[in-house]
């Protein structure tokens, strides 16, 4: 009797790829969480230097990267609203809809990363215009340097070390700033780039978590 087709293909483990916008803020401060919480997941995959800048541009690559790999991949983009100068809300909408239409997960910020980092101190929802207004602004520099970062930089590589330990609060903040956000959105205009702040970080962590627990129990049985 003929073997049916693929009946000796050895499996392959899923992996959880992560396609990030920035350089150098957001890969590693993400690199650096995977070390910390997950050193023995190796299927946590960063994807960094994509030289795309745009949030369509870097989902049309994680789209592409998805077609051509395992259908038990996961897949997150992890981009910031930035200025209404910079990119408009119809990219974001064009984004967020192709992402949707693909099964990729999306990590926003609004206005840009570092109100994440913000978060991991106490909760606010004060909104600004751009990261240099929030910098300006905002505590979060005097809050870096009362943990040991002056002089606050975005290819600064020491930032997760020094915010590990806030985590659970920046996760608790950014959940209540989340359900805020939505809850006061204007009627038509719900959309996360509509929404300033707004923070959804803390869902990529709660999803890479689900993932390392979910391989741990296929390799115990």
């Amino acid at each position: 009797m003929p073997k049916k087709k693929g009946a000796n293909k050895i499996p392959v483990k899923p992996a959880f790829r992560i396609f990030c916008e920035g350089e150098k803020t957001e890969p590693a401060y993400i690199k650096a969480y995977i070390n910390y919480f997950h050193s023995e997941n190796r299927r946590l995959i960063v994807v960094e230097d994509t030289k795309k800048n745009t949030p369509v541009q870097l989902v049309e690559v994680a789209v592409r990267e998805k077609k051509l790999s395992d259908d038990n991949d996961i897949y997150w983009v992890v981009f910031d609203r930035e200025s209404n100068a910079k990119y408009s809300n119809e990219l974001h909408l064009k984004a967020i809809k192709n992402a949707k239409k693909n099964g990729i997960e999306i990590a926003f910020s609004n206005v840009c990363f570092e109100y994440w980092f913000l978060l991991h101190f106490a909760f606010t929802d004060a909104a600004y215009d751009c990261c240099n207004s929030l910098l300006r602004q905002s505590q979060l520099k005097k809050k870096l340097e009362e943990v040991g970062i002056e002089d606050y930089d975005k290819g600064f590589p020491f930032i997760f070390d020094k915010l590990k330990d806030k985590i659970p609060d920046a996760f608790t903040h950014a959940e209540r700033l989340k359900k805020t956000a939505l809850a006061t959105a204007e009627k038509g205009k719900e959309a996360p780039c509509y929404l300033n702040p707004y923070v959804d970080v803390h869902e990529l962590f709660l999803d890479m978590k689900q993932f390392s627990s979910d391989l741990k129990s296929v390799r115990a049985k």
